[in-house]
This record gives C-alpha cells, sequence and structure tokens, in this order.
C-alpha cells in the first residue's frame, strides 16, 4: 500500500473525533453558550464532514494494486498507471454509484446543506428520503465507495470497505444518541418506523 494510500485512510478515520463532537450540542452550548457552542460545532461539522469527503478522494486516486475481473473478451475503456476501466468494471461499478450518488444528494437537499454541513437540526425530518431510510447520506457515501472502488478496479480501496462502513454506522449510533437527547420520544418514534441505513419497508 502507497503512503498516500495510507495518510487518506488515517485523515478520514481520525476525522471521526471531531464529527463526534460537532454533534454534541448540549456539551457544547452548556460549556460555551449557545451561540459560541453553535458556531464551535458547525466549524467541526464543516471540517470533519469535508474532510472526509476530502480523504475518500485520495483513498480512490492513491496508487494501488489493481484487479482484473475474470470476464472474457473485455473491453479496456481507459488504463492510466494504477487506474484501470474496462467496460465490465464501469458497469458494475455504476449499478452502486448511480444509487450512492441519488441518497446522497437527495440527503443533502432533503435536510439542506446548512444542516448537513454544521450537523445541527431544528426538527426532525422525515419527508422525502428521510421517510425511507435515517441516514441516505451516510447511505450515498457508502455505495458511491463500492461503486468507484469498483469502477477503478482498485483493490486497496474495496478491501477496506468494511472499516469505512464500521466507521459511518458507529458515526450513526453516535448521531441519533445525541438526536434521542434533543428531541426525545418523538426522535425514538421515528427511529422505530424507519431503517438507519438500508431502506425497506417495516
Amino acid at each position: 500500500m502507497s503512503t498516500w494510500f495510507l495518510l487518506s485512510l488515517a485523515g478520514a478515520l481520525l476525522l471521526t473525533p471531531l464529527h463526534f463532537l460537532s454533534v454534541e450540542h448540549e456539551r457544547l452550548d452548556g460549556r460555551f453558550g449557545k451561540e459560541k457552542g453553535e458556531r464551535i460545532g458547525g466549524v467541526l461539522g464543516i471540517i470533519s464532514g469535508w474532510g472526509y469527503f476530502l480523504f475518500l478522494f485520495g483513498i480512490w486516486l492513491s496508487p494501488q494494486m489493481n484487479y482484473v475481473l475474470p470476464i472474457s473478451s473485455d473491453f479496456l475503456m481507459f488504463s492510466l498507471e494504477w487506474i484501470s476501466i474496462s467496460l465490465s468494471s464501469f458497469l458494475i461499478g455504476l449499478v452502486f454509484l448511480i444509487p450512492g450518488i441519488w441518497f446522497g444528494i437527495k440527503g443533502v437537499t432533503d435536510l439542506g446543506l446548512k444542516v448537513s454541513e454544521t450537523h445541527r437540526a431544528d426538527q426532525i425530518i422525515t419527508q422525502g428520503v428521510y421517510g425511507r431510510v435515517r441516514h441516505p447520506q451516510y447511505l450515498g457515501a457508502i455505495l458511491s465507495h463500492i461503486g468507484i472502488s469498483l469502477m477503478l478496479s482498485i483493490f486497496y480501496a474495496l478491501l477496506i470497505t468494511p472499516i469505512l462502513v464500521i466507521r459511518d454506522y458507529i458515526v450513526c449510533l453516535k448521531e441519533e444518541k445525541e438526536l434521542e437527547q434533543e428531541f426525545g420520544e418523538d426522535y425514538i418514534d421515528y427511529k422505530s418506523k424507519i431503517p438507519m441505513l438500508i431502506p425497506y419497508r417495516r
């Protein structure tokens, strides 16, 4: 594994404590006051959110081993150093990437960019994609990571997928713990009706 890859993975994981702190609204407000607590939490949310996204790009674009799908007569569409895109890997990657992008964009638009960045909401959003899954942005990130890893045939990125899934799952649990403190029974009721990461009808 290249240093670039390892640094990108480490950066993505090391941002998690900042993300945790950004959603601890009551703790921040109690320590710094509501106005300053909101501001600090918002800055931490922006750094942790956009930082994680940038480190994912680092993981995808870093030098790493390629793999070849065992498909005969596969057409090579693009090849550059460690990045290789064949027709089969491109099509398989799209199966994950398209819904991943959709869940990610819908999660932001239904929640609002400011709330998505700062992790501070005034109410529970239950409409749109949030009526199907509680964390569409994390679902979108997971699906997009799998899709891009398959599309670019990058082995190490695909290999660490379970690590990123566990990271996102832990972040979801932390956010929900804080949301339960803020919204009480209303959020607990929402949790009982809407699945966390896998959309299905209960």
